[in-house]
């Protein structure tokens, strides 16, 4: 640029000298990129001509205010020390500084030259004033490799070399809170900073939060504060057009929760948006030391670095929505594969439950034409002998009363069938309710052995019955009908399937504490009906107490009944707190069939037993 200012004598010592007309003498007057302006020693701009700064700020109002609202007071006092220097070595000097568009900062290399603004008594020009002629710093013309300061330990050391060392952390790293803290550490520590912030930018929650924080120990730490935008219009600014934008503040809270600095001590702030593909992603917030000036080549280097950081934000995003995406597709491919198994496993079941049911259908229409035709066998002997004795067909009274017993047998097997089919349908519905009391293991055998003993006597078996020596009655909890019914049906069916032989009733007293019904027992009686008959295979036995269930359909119709006999007496057992158990070596060995009642009180043995 030139460095050429109208010398003293082509200015009249009354006459401030035009900043256009010094424009025009320099050959600069269609040049947006210059900017001249005249002023008195103390800081009062007299004219300004800036044809780029018309769009932000009016140059005519301007005039006869103090160059701070160009300078800020950050640059203002090193402004005018240089401007005072001028003065007293009556020699131009050159000079970079940092001055607002509005309030995007712009760099510019100014020439400071003293101009004669008044004269002495003897009419000798004095010069009181200074006028600038400053050229603007593109970034092509700063030259960051020649950029150095001196470190702690007293060495040289390049800026550019430090951002580049910067620079390359940031782009090794695809973790987006190391990009934030590696950048705010790195600005930092490289430019001396009171605070540096990296604020992440939510365009839809028109909000920014402090990610990250660099800060000095005499200011208070802000990370995680979140600023709404419409109340931050430095944030707003630099988010729409993208450039640098300074703020200052002197007695201000920073967003009125941070450290004040000292009286008359002013700071500025620089917000700078970082970008990826022209669209803000995050914004830096750096606030110098009170008092510290903006340098041109610092504000370059902020720029080209964040340039670097808006990249590599965009880069950790959409990493980490990559990763987000990737473990909601492993986490969905999770899901729909345990759905798949869960499906295959309810398939699975419902395959098993449409064959068990198939099973169960099959089992009832053979258990109902089982049953038809046992309750038709007893019903035709009722009606066959009782005709005999109403056609007079008997030869004998004798005879007539063994037709009546006959029909009489054939009725209490009628009504036992018919009992049978009544229990196990109220068993099914949930609607069998029992009495429970203190039932007399002895008059529950006694009345059985009367019962049933002729009937097995005259088929030629032994019975026997073993019960524990007691000093007092055995008592058990429970229903004495319903255990009655249960002895009849294990000792009728053990009488049923045994040819020679016998059949042996056993108790015993199992005392161990046992709790049902809401209240503690002493113990356990089991009731065991052990037989010499045809026995069960081990592989058929699992189906002796499933309902409508018979081993051997073609086999137990040989020997009558519905085979409903031990499902019913599981059924009421359990109803009464026991347990059934049935033990068979096999075909041909005989079979044991227990059961367990809750004892109601512990009897007193005998000791001689």
């Amino acid at each position: 640029m030139s460095r050429s200012v109208p010398s003293h004598s082509s200015l009249d010592p009354t006459v401030v000298p035009d900043a256009r007309q010094v424009a025009m003498l320099n050959g600069s007057v269609d040049s947006e990129d210059v900017l001249v302006m005249t002023h008195t020693i103390e800081g009062e701009l007299l004219t300004l001509y800036w044809p780029q700064g018309e769009s932000c700020i009016d140059c005519q109002i301007l005039a006869g205010q103090s160059v701070e609202l160009l300078f800020g007071p950050v640059a203002l006092e090193p402004y005018l020390s240089k401007a005072k220097a001028v003065l007293k070595s009556q020699t131009p000097e050159s000079f970079q500084c940092v001055i607002r568009c509005g309030q995007q900062p712009v760099s510019f290399e100014f020439l400071l030259s003293p101009i004669t603004l008044s004269a002495a008594a003897d009419g000798a020009p004095v010069p009181t004033g200074i006028v600038g002629v400053g050229r603007r710093i593109t970034p092509e013309a700063t030259q960051l490799a020649d950029v150095h300061f001196t470190t702690n330990d007293g060495g040289d050391r390049s800026y550019y070399a430090l951002l580049s060392r910067v620079a390359s952390k940031i782009r090794k790293s695809l973790e987006i809170e190391t990009i934030w803290q590696q950048t705010v550490d790195g600005l930092g520590t490289m430019l001396g900073l009171d605070r540096c912030l990296v604020c992440d930018y939510s365009q839809p929650m028109q909000t920014v939060t402090v990610v990250a924080e660099y800060h000095q120990d005499t200011v208070q730490p802000c990370l995680g504060k979140t600023f709404d935008l419409p109340a931050k219009p430095d944030f707003v600014n630099t988010l729409q057009t993208l450039e640098p934008v300074i703020s200052d503040f002197d007695q201000r809270d920073f967003e009125h929760n941070l450290e004040k600095v000292g009286n008359k001590r002013p700071y500025t702030v620089l917000t700078v948006a970082t970008c990826y593909q022209n669209a803000p992603n995050s914004i830096l917030v750096l606030q110098q030391p009170p008092n510290r000036p903006w340098q041109p080549f610092e504000i370059e280097l902020i720029q080209e670095l964040t340039d670097q950081v808006g990249t590599a934000i965009a880069h950790a995003k959409l990493f980490s929505e990559s990763k987000t995406m990737t473990q909601e597709l492993r986490i969905k491919s999770q899901a729909l594969r345990q759905s798949n198994e869960e499906l295959m496993r309810k398939h699975d079941e419902l395959e098993e439950a449409k064959r068990q049911a198939e099973e169960a259908s099959r089992l009832k229409s053979d258990f109902l034409a089982n049953t038809s035709h046992e309750l038709r066998t007893p019903l035709n002997g009722m009606i066959g002998f009782l005709r005999l004795v109403l056609d007079d067909m008997a030869d004998d009274e004798e005879e007539q009363t063994e037709f009546i017993q006959e029909s009489h047998d054939s009725a209490i097997h009628l009504l036992n069938l018919i009992n049978d089919v009544l229990d196990i349908a109220k068993i099914e519905a949930g609607k069998l309710d029992l009495e429970m009391s203190a039932v007399s293991i002895k008059e529950l055998l006694d009345e059985i052995e009367k019962s049933l003993r002729p009937h097995i006597e005259r088929r030629g078996l032994e019975f026997t019955l073993e019960q524990p020596a007691t000093l007092d009655d055995l008592k058990v909890y429970g229903n004495y009908q319903r255990l009655k019914q249960v002895m009849l049906n294990l000792v009728g069916n053990a009488k049923k399937f045994t040819h020679e032989g016998g059949i042996a009733i056993n108790v015993e007293i199992k005392p161990q504490p046992f709790e049902f019904a809401g209240r503690s027992w002493p113990g356990l009686v089991k009731i065991s009906v052990a037989d010499t008959g045809i026995g069960v295979s081990l592989e058929k036995q699992d189906r002796l107490f499933q309902t409508f269930s018979q081993v051997d359909s073609a086999r137990t119709r040989q020997y009558e009944g519905t085979g409903l006999g031990l499902s019913i007496s599981q059924r009421l057992v359990e109803a009464m707190g026991g347990k059934v158990q049935f033990i068979s070596m096999g075909e041909g060995l005989g079979s044991t069939v227990s059961f367990t009642a809750i004892l109601y009180q512990e009897p007193v043995i005998e000791l001689n037993a």
